[in-house]
């Protein structure tokens, strides 16, 4: 019977390989793209078309290859970053399989351009489906081009499988480019689609790293994490908890590689115990430091595993690095032995006896007495007589008004406590403004209905602007004042989902946005009412309270109207004397205008037990 093991050729085995290093145009990307910085580049440009189904091309300013190593890298296993099999577990570079580029050339049309800085002339290389075209010499910065045509072409099944998830090619683009650009600050990268730029990152700090990948608006969000131990160093950024949310950005790297582990995933999460809803996750980029020989990133081809020597030692030092951040900013209570004035509690004593204090009654108690109960006390009408204060009854309040030498000043004081329907103020009552006087600050004194009472006015504000939005929501639309420059923002790709999603309520406040794909949006209008330089900001919050998990539709719109009027309430405001009087009138048009939305009190009454406790 005739043999039938052999040996597969070269070309089909390549492709064969392709499939687990280059699973999608995105992993041919991650691959030339740490090549570049492994190969010293301080700047990377990446561009794709279609995809990258059409063209990818990766453009750096590294130390360049060559002539005979630019033949050769395209050879299986051809590789500078090992020579012998313990290099594998000492390794300070990405890439040392050496089957990434003979893997892409194998399922597509490759070019490579290169020169390095002592050379000349570069050279140009031209390989076809896993098989040698051309090489010649030409001119050309010092650096490496690749570019990269037609992936998979001649392989059909895989070509049909990455066509069938077209739509999704962009973003896996974006996703990769991100994970490098995070590791590698203090290197110029840029991604561009169809000649249109997606990211342009220029050298930078860590945390402008961060905030150039994840939005400005996001900054304030943030806190550092920093810790270092005889096993490892943990650095990075960690969201407040106030800024959870339901899709959050979460990134793990491990001396500058990025790997997956929803392990240490958990070490973070169980630092925001308690701390942050349900449903909702905290963002992270945390940076572990180890020393390569406790790590093995040989596990899989696209090196995103990894197995670490001491996983549960590391595992408690993420949780209690992650916990003291949150605890300096008072995330996480901690016990205050220095406080002054505390509670005096005994310490029961064997032996001693404690008796409960004596109870008393007071049997004449009449709280309708027109005198105190024992007749010492003299209420606060008859003091007010002896000056010449004239009072007439009322059920729950007493008016008085000055002589007859000052009539012209006539308040009202609420005796003690209101009663309900003053603090309802509803329809049968006289809601009637007068005497507004701003007092300072965010204060103004007024008159309503002959009461005298204080409103906050920023207070009042969130609660104009919240009935406002709240009404516009719910089918009306506001006044948008057009920008005389767009402003344009780069988002993640679920916020970018989510105004596609709520196009239609953004508009409805007053927002012009222009969806530019890629992530990207011009905002070129917005709510007449809102600061401009606060465009951003209100844009990220609103985004934020969309992606919080709500019962119904009706309520996410109301948290969209709670957050802007919040958003803009909270800008710091001069206040003038027509501010005062115009917040006012505004407020008391208000279905309710006692309470912000988040209940908090708008108005207060000026009470004769506040006199009196002023006086005293």
């Amino acid at each position: 019977m005739a043999d039938r093991i052999r040996l597969l050729p070269e070309i089909i085995s390549n492709q064969i390989k392709a499939g687990e290093v280059v699973e999608y145009p995105s992993s041919a990307i991650k691959e030339m793209v740490e090549n570049a910085i492994d190969a010293g580049a301080t700047k990377v440009t990446v561009n794709f078309i279609n995809g990258g189904r059409d063209l990818i091309q990766i453009i750096d300013n590294g130390c360049g290859m060559s002539p005979s190593d630019a033949r050769m890298a395209f050879e299986c296993h051809a590789t500078s970053k090992i020579k012998e099999l313990d290099d594998i577990y000492a390794l300070s570079t990405f890439g040392f399989r050496g089957e990434a580029l003979a893997s892409i050339a194998a399922i597509s049309q490759v070019e490579l351009t290169t020169r390095q800085r002592d050379a000349e002339v570069g050279t140009k290389v031209v390989i076809n489906g896993g098989e040698f075209a051309s090489q010649t010499p030409v001119a050309t910065p010092v650096g490496s081009q690749f570019t990269v045509r037609n992936i998979f072409y001649n392989t059909p099944g895989r070509r049909k499988f990455i066509d069938e998830r077209q739509s999704q090619l962009p973003n896996m683009i974006k996703t990769e480019f991100r994970r490098i650009a995070l590791c590698h600050p203090e290197v110029a990268m840029e991604l561009m689609s169809d000649k249109s730029s997606i990211y342009s990152l220029p050298k930078s700090s860590l945390f402008e790293r961060i905030i150039g990948i994840v939005g400005s608006a996001a900054k304030k969000n943030f806190i550092e994490v920093g810790v270092e131990t005889s096993i490892a160093k943990i650095e990075g950024y960690i969201s407040r908890a106030s800024a959870a949310k339901v899709r959050a950005d979460q990134y793990l790297f491990v001396n500058g590689r990025y790997f997956k582990s929803p392990y240490f995933n958990k070490a973070i999460i169980k630092a925001y115990e308690h701390l942050i809803p349900a449903g909702s996750q905290p963002s992270f980029f945390i940076y572990l430091t180890v020393n390569p020989e406790r790590v093995d990133v040989n596990v899989h081809a696209q090196k995103i595993e990894v197995r670490f020597a001491d996983t549960d030692a590391i595992w408690q030092i993420i949780n209690a690095a992650v916990r003291e951040s949150l605890a300096k900013t008072g995330s996480i209570s901690m016990m205050d032995f220095e406080a002054e004035d505390l509670i005096d509690i005994p310490v029961a004593t064997t032996g001693v006896s404690y008796q409960m204090p004596k109870e008393t009654t007071c049997d004449n108690y009449n709280p309708f007495a027109t005198e105190g109960v024992s007749g010492n006390t003299r209420p606060l009408k008859s003091t007010f007589s002896d000056i010449g204060l004239e009072f007439s009854s009322r059920s729950a309040a007493d008016d008085f008004s000055m002589p007859a030498t000052n009539s012209n000043f006539e308040f009202d004081f609420i005796d003690s406590e209101p009663s309900e329907q003053y603090l309802e103020l509803d329809s049968a009552i006289d809601t009637t403004i007068s005497a507004v006087h701003y007092i300072g600050r965010r204060y103004a004194s007024l008159m309503i209905g002959g009461v005298l009472c204080a409103i906050d006015l920023t207070r009042a504000r969130e609660r104009i602007l919240f009935d406002r939005y709240a009404a516009v929501l719910d089918g009306g639309r506001s006044v948008s004042q057009q920008l005389l420059f767009p402003q344009r923002l780069t988002l993640s790709d679920s916020e970018y989902s989510l105004i596609e999603e709520w196009a239609v309520d953004f508009a409805a406040l007053g927002f012009d946005i222009a969806m530019l794909g890629n992530s990207s949006i011009d905002v070129k209008g917005i709510p007449a009412d809102l600061n401009a330089e606060r465009i951003d900001i209100a844009i990220y919050e609103l985004l934020q309270s969309l992606a919080l998990p709500h019962e119904v539709e009706s309520m996410r719109r109301e948290q969209m109207a709670l957050t802007l009027a919040q958003s803009q309430a909270a800008t710091k405001v001069q206040y003038t004397q027509a501010d005062a009087e115009a917040i006012a009138n505004q407020l008391m048009e208000c279905a309710n205008h006692q309470t912000t939305p988040s209940g908090k009190s708008i108005i207060t009454f000026i009470t004769l037990d506040d006199i009196q406790q002023k006086l005293a």
